[in-house]
């Protein structure tokens, strides 16, 4: 029986369940400040520094600040128009949650506002054009005289580098890699490099995330990019493209080291015999299957 004489009822204070209601938001706030801190403080410098890049790994390259900028642009207008959808359909939720007359009219068109949401992709579309387009002519231009040439040759599964330099009175030294043991490109710090990419079977794609570009390897076709190395250090390179069976293993590494250092490994190529270029394999140079030159 209940204090107030009823069977079965209990009777409680009154305002018991709402004023529990309050408690459970401070400690829903509390946990999530408190979590939020932990997650913060216990990011390390390098990873802080990669979220202000939005993933992006630390530039090595010359390249670097088009692809940088326009991808952080592409982010913020991203944003934006996210905030404006978002803020829209939260405010239509809310302003008109019942239907009653508060309820604007129904009409079957509004000329003004499908101009609007018609012409506001395109907008939008034109101007991430105009800065792709802008900040791609960055990253593709040419030098005419840039100052070493790097024949890379991508060939199932491993990488072979062709050093155009002259060495020792030898004209290029060349290196490559094995499944076991890949390859290793080297480049001098701050000094243009022209690359030509070639292939003699399939499709492969020449990536170094931290030189913010990549770039197709075609059989029949040799493609062509520069760019300077800004920064000492060795970095991941891997190909992008599916290319067969060990696929995943035809990575390499890159080695931006001083002219010296530099000179140096050019000339251990040559006193190992590694002289002239090697284009990997019989096919290198034509079409397997055609006999004929590319």
């Amino acid at each position: 029986m209940g204090s107030n004489g009823t069977p079965g009822v209990e009777e409680r204070p009154a305002g018991s369940a709402g004023a529990t209601r309050p408690a459970k938001r401070r400690l829903l706030v509390g946990s999530a400040v408190v979590l939020g801190t932990l997650l913060l403080t216990g990011c390390s410098t390098a990873t802080t520094e990669q979220w202000k890049r939005l993933g992006l790994p630390e530039g090595a390259s010359d390249r670097t600040e088009a692809i940088r900028s326009l991808w952080i642009g592409a982010w913020i207008a991203a944003l934006i128009i996210g905030v404006m959808v978002w803020g829209l359909i939260l405010w239509v939720v809310v302003r008109y949650r019942k239907r009653n007359d508060d309820a604007p009219r129904q009409v079957r068109y509004n000329l003004p506002l499908e101009v609007l949401y018609t012409l506001a992709p395109f907008a939008i579309i034109g101007v991430l054009f105009f800065y792709t387009v802008e900040h791609g002519n960055q990253v593709t231009k040419m030098d005419a005289n840039p100052q070493h040439t790097v024949n890379v040759v991508g060939q199932q599964w491993q990488w072979t580098f062709n050093y155009k330099d002259t060495v020792d009175g030898q004209q290029g030294v060349w290196e490559t890699g094995t499944l076991d043991k890949p390859a290793t490109l080297w480049l001098p710090v701050n000094e243009s490099v022209h690359f030509d990419l070639t292939s003699p079977d399939v499709i492969h794609s020449f990536w170094v995330p931290s030189f913010y570009f990549k770039l197709d390897v075609i059989p029949g076709k040799t493609n062509k990019f520069e760019l300077t190395p800004t920064k000492t250090g060795t970095f991941a390179g891997k190909c992008a493209e599916l290319c067969g069976l060990y696929h995943s293993r035809m990575v390499f590494t890159v080695k931006v080291v001083s002219r010296d250092e530099y000179d140096a490994h050019l000339k251990e190529l040559a006193a190992k015999g590694q002289t002239g270029a090697a284009t990997g394999g019989a096919d290198a140079t034509t079409i397997p299957g055609t006999g004929g030159e590319k």
